[in-house]
């Protein structure tokens, strides 16, 4: 259920939700998803053609009911910050509701940045006591999941016992190297937790009967005072690798099981996919749910224009002008220029934060994407001006590759963004 004014747990305990208060971290330096990272933080990369990556958390939150919300910030956090004010600064559902940045900074107490999950959360202990909450949620700002958070918390509170509760996800076995498994026993409490094995034997008594694993998720629920206990120790900076594997013998950890899809944006081809897997006919993260929408800066753009151009399966965002060109499986952010004569298939296509001018008499390639292309399997970020005939298809299958006008990581060419790529030019 969702949280209006207070809610009550099964064992009448009244909670208001007020008392939660929701931290997001912003991210580390993201460099597995460069080049997408090289000006911008993770949670700041655009998603779906109009979102940012940051927009899922914040929008969780607020739709569980919860809108007090820290959005902790510090590598390349320009963009990240312009984002947040732009889209959320005006945010008064309720008197107390905010959504607020708080950027790393050197204070009298401490002299470093932010250099950990955990360390993040412990430098901003004055912010987190001033708004005097009972519970402490803590969030990821680049993971695509849809939870009712207001779920997580009447599990947390079910039994009082409870001191810190981790969201958990079941994945396949190929996945657990890069993440946290847990092993929980019949009452749901956490025995044992190991960050990122590197062999299966260390989590094979932690397989459940269907073969997967309980993946840590990154998202806790913290009881405020548990919270500042765990982070007396100066010395541990990372939840998942040092507070939970110390804190499952000294605290009682519940570990809360989420269904529904999740995903952690860590390289460049999981963002590729999990932009890819939006044009599915029913996506496995559906952004079409009227009760939790998705919140995102509101523009005032002009409705998309399509002039005799093929679509087939494909997310075109506000103020797209498609001119006799075909669009397959592919996903157009907002104000994106595509010419005559070009076929985009399987790529995501960023779009435009200004419109610019589309006469390419000037002899100065347009923004936008010019006439007679062809492009497969790409990432184009914002801002980029692809010239005349240009072949985007990487037709000798590298993994790994760079020149002046595109970088291929993990086999996905990305043209990175302000790029200009000449006409004529093909990989």
């Amino acid at each position: 259920m969702r949280f209006q004014e207070d809610s009550i747990d099964s064992a009448g305990f009244v909670l208001r939700k007020d008392e939660v208060l929701t931290v997001i971290l912003g991210g580390g330096k993201g460099t597995r998803l460069l080049p997408l990272t090289e000006k911008r933080s993770k949670p700041a990369v655009s998603f779906g053609g109009k979102y940012r990556l940051i927009d899922i958390p914040i929008s969780n939150s607020l739709n569980s009911g919860f809108e007090k919300i820290f959005v902790l910030t510090q590598f390349n956090s320009y963009s990240l910050n312009r984002h947040i004010h732009r889209t959320y600064s005006t945010n008064s559902i309720h008197q107390k509701s905010f959504v607020e940045i708080i950027a790393a900074e050197q204070t009298v107490s401490s002299v470093n940045w932010f250099e950990g999950t955990a360390d993040a959360v412990r430098k901003v202990l004055p912010y987190i006591r001033e708004q005097k909450p009972k519970y402490v949620l803590i969030l990821s700002g680049d993971q695509l999941y849809n939870m009712d958070l207001s779920d997580f918390i009447q599990n947390h509170l079910a039994d009082s016992e409870t001191e810190i509760s981790v969201a958990s996800n079941s994945v396949p076995e190929d996945r657990i190297y890069g993440l946290g498994i847990v092993q929980t026993g019949e009452n749901g409490f956490i025995q044992e937790f190991i960050e990122k094995p590197q062999d299966i034997s260390q989590v094979e008594n932690c397989r459940q009967q269907d073969g997967s694993f309980l993946a840590n998720m990154g998202i806790y629920i913290f009881n405020t005072k548990t919270l500042v206990d765990v982070l007396e120790d100066l010395s541990m900076t990372d939840f998942g690798k040092e507070i939970l594997p110390k804190a499952i013998r000294e605290k009682k950890v519940k570990s809360y099981v989420y269904n529904g899809y999740w995903e952690d944006i860590g390289t460049i081809r999981a963002f590729y996919e999990a932009n890819l897997m939006l044009t599915d006919d029913i996506p496995k993260f559906n952004l079409y749910l009227e009760k939790t929408p998705f919140y995102t800066r509101p523009r005032s753009l002009p409705p998309t224009k399509i002039n005799h151009a093929i679509v087939n399966q494909a997310l075109i965002s506000e103020g797209t002008i498609l001119n006799h060109c075909e669009v397959h499986k592919s996903v157009i952010g907002v104000r994106q220029f595509i010419d005559h004569g070009t076929k985009i298939y399987n790529s995501i296509v960023m779009g435009l934060d200004h419109y610019g001018y589309f006469d390419r008499r000037s002899g100065k390639i347009p923004n936008g994407i010019g006439p007679n292309c062809e492009i497969r399997n790409t990432i184009v970020d914002k801002d980029c001006a692809i010239g005349a005939d240009v072949k985007l298809l990487n037709l000798k299958n590298y993994t790994e590759y760079e020149d002046e006008y595109i970088k291929i990581r993990d086999g996905i060419i990305v043209v990175p963004r302000h790029t200009t790529v000449p006409d004529g030019y093909s990989i």
